[in-house]
């Protein structure tokens, strides 16, 4: 079993941030150092460990498997250092300044909206700048101080606090709609529906998931709409164009008012949860402890 020294520690946050940014020589200039010290330190550090981390060519630097999985520990356990070290931020006075903050619409509206008017109560030094994008976009290199994802989409190298309990995925339409196509009984009847599909961020199709576990199907639907955001998808469900696909929290007032109606209840999709991401490299801004705080709270987490 090998054991670790401080310095061992250190030569792992090389590692990592080696990883994160994809070559020694941008590594070196976070770090402050040359590339060549940096291969040194990793060369030491797997004569050490006796295992290959990286796969090096002249033009590139990626994890072996083992360097892989050792990656996505470590995240983990730097992530809860930074949580811990992050804690000591209510000592140290009033968080004061701006949080750049990116995310998904759904992410907007569903949770982070409902906490603005009593974050902003109750912290008025801080601004909040929210880019809402649902294209993934690397928040180091655009700016951001943080992000919201789906749980699963979260970069490996960053810290994630989950926003909220997994999250669930439904099939709706309108009653117009189904007065005039039906309800579909069975995942295979949307095949033969008008369907709003839905482009994602890399500019992909994706198929809708139905069913959790062993029991998950994915249909490549069809139809006379695709959109990129849910907001457009669920307007054309309202005026009876398709069935839409979204999260069942972002239909609960239509659903309720009876302008959309959940079909295939018992094949309910359950998937990740928002999480509340940023670079395990840095201090926690100014502001976002308080924000992940009210979120989580109003959350029931």
């Amino acid at each position: 079993m090998v054991s670790l020294s401080r310095s061992d520690l250190a030569d792992l946050n090389v590692f990592l941030t080696i990883l994160r940014h994809g070559g020694f020589r941008p590594a070196a200039i976070e770090l402050g150092v040359t590339a060549s010290a940096l291969s040194h330190v990793m060369r030491k550090l797997e004569d050490r460990l006796e295992v290959r981390l990286l796969n090096r060519t002249s033009r590139s630097v990626a994890p072996t498997q083992a360097g892989a999985e050792l990656a996505a520990r470590l995240s983990e356990s730097f992530g809860q250092i930074s949580e811990a070290l992050a804690g000591l931020e209510a000592y140290r006075g009033a968080a004061i300044g701006t949080l750049r903050l990116n995310m998904p619409r759904d992410a907007a509206r569903l949770v982070v909206g409902p906490v603005l008017a009593e974050f902003a109560e109750k912290h008025p030094q801080i601004h909040l700048d929210i880019i809402v994008d649902d294209r993934p976009v690397d928040i180091v290199a655009a700016g951001f101080d943080a992000g919201v994802r789906y749980g699963t989409s979260v970069p490996m190298d960053m810290v994630a606090v989950a926003l909220t309990k997994e999250l669930r995925w439904v099939v709706a339409g309108s009653p117009v709609y189904f007065d005039n196509h039906g309800r579909p009984e069975r995942p295979e009847d949307l095949r033969r529906h008008s369907c709003i599909r839905m482009r994602v961020g890399d500019d992909t199709i994706f198929p809708w998931e139905l069913g959790d576990g062993d029991a998950l199907v994915r249909i490549d639907v069809g139809g006379p709409v695709t959109a990129n955001e849910t907001e457009a998808s669920v307007a054309a469900a309202l005026d009876g164009v398709g069935l839409c696909y979204c999260l069942e929290r972002r239909i609960e007032d239509e659903a309720r008012e009876g302008r959309l109606e959940v079909v295939l209840a018992n094949w309910t999709s359950t998937g990740p949860p928002f999480a509340m991401y940023y670079p395990s490299r840095r201090q926690s801004p100014p502001g976002l402890r308080q924000l992940v705080g009210l979120i989580r709270a109003r959350q029931g987490l």
